[in-house]
């Protein structure tokens, strides 16, 4: 698999315009990308700037040697490239895994392109089919928020992990539920009624934002890249890099 998320990588790193703004993604996928545009921007071939959407992202594009901008700098960035956890026919997702949505979420609204890059597990015919939607919360609406997502039909599941006791929090310091809705019927719907939640920094449905989704398919030994174009509306064309 992991060859897989590196040759969808890479044909990502394809598509960065020179002197070009780029929004770096997180994930196991997207170190593949940053290894790489770091390679280029150190030989010469490449002169960017990266806008990281999480301390991994920042770390290791620092450490590559990718000159950044922080989100709070930029109103635009030319090309956003970023995982995701499940991707639709139509290109809708969910993110969060790594619990970077919140910002991942910005900086792909910010981006002119907003490139997807995967393996060919995360294609779903229905959101939810296999992953949680995550939801950023206030600590002091957690109770609020369960409850009302509970409403909406999900199972809410406050994220722990290893390495500390209690709830997993944020970069931007805060607790993460992982609401199992099962397949989503009309995400567009789940998207409104999630972002209405008081008490919701942000949530991992990213609906009708892609523009390009980049798909490593099997064999491993050779593997197969398909683009696809998403959104049909002019917008700006992406160079090859």
């Amino acid at each position: 698999m992991d060859v897989l998320k590196k040759a969808a990588a890479l044909a990502a790193a394809d598509l960065v315009p020179d002197n070009s703004v780029v929004g770096l993604g997180s994930g196991s996928t997207l170190v593949y990308f940053i290894e790489e545009l770091g390679a280029r921007v150190r030989q010469g071939q490449l002169r960017i700037i990266g806008v990281p959407t999480s301390y991994q992202a920042r770390f290791l594009a620092k450490k590559c040697g990718i000159p950044l901008y922080d989100p709070m700098d930029i109103e635009s960035v030319d090309v956003a490239i970023d995982g995701a956890d499940e991707v639709d026919p139509v290109g809708n997702l969910i993110k969060g895994a790594g619990g970077a949505h919140v910002i991942e979420k910005l900086v792909a609204a910010c981006a002119k392109q907003f490139v997807v890059v995967i393996d060919a597990s995360k294609q779903v015919k229905t959101l939810g089919e296999r992953t949680s939607v995550p939801l950023e919360v206030i600590a002091p609406a957690l109770s609020f928020v369960m409850e009302r997502v509970r409403q909406l039909g999900g199972h809410p599941t406050l994220r722990t992990g290893n390495g500390k006791l209690g709830p997993v929090i944020s970069d931007l310091g805060h607790p993460i539920v992982d609401v199992a809705f099962g397949p989503i019927v009309n995400a567009a719907r789940l998207d409104q009624q999630l972002n209405n939640l008081p008490g919701v920094l942000g949530h991992g449905l990213f609906v009708g934002m892609t523009d390009h989704v980049i798909i490593a398919h099997p064999p491993t030994e050779k593997p197969e890249i398909k683009t696809y174009t998403i959104r049909r509306m002019p917008r700006a064309s992406l160079k090859s890099g």
